[in-house]
C-alpha cells in the first residue's frame, strides 16, 4: 500500500514538474518561432503558423521571431560622389524574416542584430552606388529643370509671345541631364542590397531615399551657383520685358497719333461741310433783298471791329472803306 501511494506521489510530482515546465506554448498572430533541442534545430523544428504547439519539456527552447515587415532606419552619413563633392545621405529600408532558421543560425541578438547587419550592408552599398554616379544623379529625380516649357507655362504668357526667346535661358545654364536618377539609384541600392541578404534568413522589401543633402562645406557654393542662374534668368526676363514693352508704347503711340490724325480729318471735314453750309445760308439771306444785304454787311462789319480793334496799338488813318461804320451817321 505504501509503495503504491509512493508511485502515485512520484508520477503526481513528475506530472506537475511536467506541466510547470510548460509543454504547451502559444504562437500568436505575426509571430514566427524556431525550436531549439540541445542547440539544434531543423526544418520540422521552423513554426511559421499562429496557433498552440507542443514542446519536449526541458529539451526543447522556443526562440520567437516577429513575422512582421519592420523598418531599418539608417544613420544620415556622409558619402562622397564620383567628383569627390560630399553629401550627407538618409537612407530607410523595411525587411522581415523570410527564413527563420537561417536567421538563428546567423544572426545573434536577434531584431537588434539584423539591425546592425543590414546597417553594415546597406551602407557599404550606399557608399558604392554614390561614389559610382555624380552629384546630379543623387539629388535629382528628373529632368523637369530643362523642361523648356516649365519657366512659360509659370509666366501665363499671352498669345503672340515668342516662347523661344523666354526659354533661351534654360538650353544657355549649365545644368546637365540625368541618366538615371535618385529612384534608380535606390533601386540599383536595394538591388545589391538584396543579393546578400538571403544568406542571413532576411528579405528586404525595399530602400528609400529620405533625404540628401549637401555638406556644410558645399552647401554656401551650391546656394551661390544657383543664385546667380536665378539671376541671370531674371536679368534676361526683364530684358524682354523691357523690349516688350517699349515695343507695345510704340505701337500704342502710332495707333494713338492714327486715331487723332483721323479724328482731326473728320473733325475738319465736318468744319468744312458746316462752313459751307453757313455759307450758303448766308448767301442764300444776302440774295433775298437789299436791306438784308445791308444788314448782314452791317453785322459783318461789327464782328470785324470786335475782332480787330482791341489789338490795334496804333491807327494812323480811319480814312478807308474798312473804317465806313464808323463815321458814317446813315450806316452805308
Amino acid at each position: 500500500m505504501k509503495k503504491l501511494i509512493t508511485t502515485i506521489i512520484v508520477i503526481f510530482v513528475i506530472i506537475l514538474g511536467i506541466l510547470i515546465a510548460g509543454p504547451l506554448y502559444v504562437i500568436n498572430e505575426g509571430e514566427q518561432a524556431v525550436i531549439v533541442r540541445l542547440g539544434q534545430i531543423s526544418e520540422d523544428r521552423v513554426i511559421t503558423n499562429a496557433g498552440l504547439h507542443v514542446k519536449i519539456p526541458f529539451i526543447d527552447e522556443v526562440v520567437r521571431y516577429p513575422k512582421k515587415i519592420m523598418s531599418w532606419n539608417g544613420e544620415p552619413r556622409i558619402v562622397p560622389t564620383a567628383e569627390r563633392q560630399f553629401i550627407f545621405v538618409d537612407i530607410v529600408a523595411r525587411w522581415r524574416i523570410s527564413d527563420p532558421k537561417k536567421f538563428y543560425e546567423s544572426i545573434q541578438g536577434g531584431a537588434d542584430g539584423a539591425l546592425l547587419k543590414l546597417a553594415e550592408i546597406i551602407d557599404s552599398e550606399v557608399r558604392t552606388v554614390i561614389a559610382e554616379n555624380p552629384l546630379r544623379e543623387s539629388v535629382r529625380n528628373s529632368n523637369i529643370i530643362l523642361d523648356r516649357s516649365s519657366d512659360t507655362d509659370i509666366l501665363n504668357l499671352d498669345e503672340g509671345i515668342d516662347e523661344e526667346i523666354l526659354a533661351a535661358p534654360t538650353q544657355e545654364s549649365n545644368i546637365e541631364p540625368i541618366a538615371r536618377g535618385r529612384r534608380q539609384l535606390a533601386e540599383e541600392i536595394l538591388a545589391r542590397s538584396r543579393r546578400m541578404v538571403p544568406e542571413y534568413g532576411i528579405e528586404l522589401i525595399d530602400v528609400v531615399t529620405r533625404q540628401i543633402r549637401y555638406s556644410d562645406e558645399l552647401t554656401p557654393s551650391v546656394y551661390e551657383r544657383m543664385k546667380r542662374e536665378r539671376n541671370q534668368i531674371a536679368m534676361y526676363y526683364r530684358s524682354v520685358g523691357e523690349g516688350r514693352k517699349a515695343e507695345w508704347i510704340g505701337r500704342m503711340e502710332s495707333e494713338l497719333m492714327e486715331i487723332e490724325s483721323g479724328a482731326y480729318n473728320q473733325a475738319q471735314t465736318i468744319m468744312g461741310i458746316a462752313d459751307a453750309e453757313a455759307a450758303r445760308i448766308y448767301a442764300n439771306a444776302y440774295d433775298r433783298n437789299q436791306s438784308t444785304r445791308d444788314f448782314y454787311r452791317f453785322w459783318r462789319g461789327m464782328e470785324s471791329y470786335r475782332q480787330t480793334m482791341p489789338r490795334f496799338d496804333k491807327t494812323l488813318t480811319t480814312d478807308m472803306e474798312y473804317f465806313r461804320y464808323l463815321y458814317n451817321p446813315n450806316l452805308r
